[in-house]
């Protein structure tokens, strides 16, 4: 079976992730700016990302943010 994206946005918290597969054995790595790796404890893959703030940091229909992790998902 192949990882399964997820994508949770908390509205009151202004809080999104976004992860790639199980991520029940990850910690959260803060990169600066409210940005988080989430890191498998025992691979340190990096299984997704987390954003504080995140509508705060959109403007208009656009949703563009910079990044200071690189992540790349395939199939």
């Amino acid at each position: 079976m192949k990882d399964q994206m997820g994508l949770y946005y908390d509205e009151e918290g202004d809080f999104l992730e976004i992860t790639l597969g199980d991520i029940k054995n990850c910690y959260f790595d803060n990169v600066g700016n409210g940005v988080f790796k989430i890191i498998d404890k025992e691979t340190k893959e990096v299984k997704g990302i987390a954003v504080s703030s995140f509508k705060e940091r959109t403007h208009g229909d656009e949703l563009k943010i910079d990044l200071p992790v690189k992540m790349q998902l395939s199939s």
